[in-house]
């Protein structure tokens, strides 16, 4: 899958960057995080912070974090 989202579960920015990649029929792989902000090495391994959302776009080869830009991005190049 070329996109992955890093998100925690009952996250409310999290689900509005579901919703957004979901609005636009875009197919994305989710890799639920820990609840714990110290034990979120996954994330940290691909964005440098422990922060969620964080999206992947191997094939772009984009990484970013904050929701607002997320959903930015998905509507803007992904659409």
């Amino acid at each position: 899958m070329a996109i992955t989202l890093y998100a925690l579960e009952g996250c409310p920015w999290c689900d509005a960057v579901q919703e957004a990649l979901e609005a636009v029929d875009v197919e994305y792989a989710i890799e639920w995080v820990d609840p714990l902000h110290s034990d979120r090495d996954a994330v940290k391994r691909v964005s440098g912070q422990r922060a969620v959302p964080v999206l992947v776009d191997d094939e772009r080869g984009v990484t970013m974090a904050e929701s607002a830009n997320i959903e930015t991005y998905v509507e803007r190049t992904l659409s």
